[in-house]
């Protein structure tokens, strides 16, 4: 991971800011009727802005500094600093659990492990909104890869909701849309 690209992405979150995004995954979690939400890899917690306090929303990031900002900037919403790998949520905590990007600057040692933590800790559904490849580099000075995250789920016991690439005025980088409900 380049720490240096972090910390400067940190500075600069409001710029990284994408309200279409944000209103899509929390009328998402709304329609879903769902009462929690966590978005791992939370960054400053941008695309959980507009969720009130009706919904318990979690984010975390591994990034310190980045968590600080989320705390001031959304005091709603609940901010741990950890790790994909090691997720601290019970079993079966959290109604929706989402990414936005994260898994695509993953390292691959560490994507099944964090998707295993993922489906742990989800009670009803999994969201993934990642650029989608078969891990090819997509930006080499961040190693950022493209992500197959549909393949990965075929492991798991979930029904696959949807699998479709995301309107580009909703997400611009035309990320892969996966929703699955988990079955077990």
């Amino acid at each position: 991971m380049n720490r240096e690209f972090w910390e400067k992405y940190a500075e600069d979150a409001d710029l990284h800011y994408n309200e279409e995004f944000a209103k899509f995954i929390r009328d998402l979690v709304v329609s879903l009727r769902c009462s929690s939400v966590l978005e791992v890899g939370c960054n400053a917690g941008n695309d959980l802005k507009l969720f009130t306090e009706n919904i318990d929303s979690h984010g975390i990031d591994s990034n310190e500094k980045i968590i600080e900002i989320a705390k001031k900037k959304n005091p709603n919403v609940n901010f741990k600093v950890g790790k994909v790998t090691k997720l601290p949520y019970e079993d079966s905590s959290i109604d929706l659990v989402f990414t936005h990007g994260f898994f695509n600057y993953l390292d691959d040692e560490e994507i099944d492990e964090g998707i295993k933590e993922i489906f742990r800790v989800s009670k009803r559904y999994v969201v993934n909104c990642e650029i989608y490849g078969a891990n090819n580099i997509i930006d080499e000075q961040n190693s950022r890869k493209g992500r197959n995250m549909l393949e990965r789920w075929m492991n798991y016991k979930v029904k696959v909701i949807s699998n479709v690439e995301m309107h580009e005025e909703i997400d611009p980088e035309k990320s892969r849309f996966v929703l699955v409900r988990k079955l077990a």
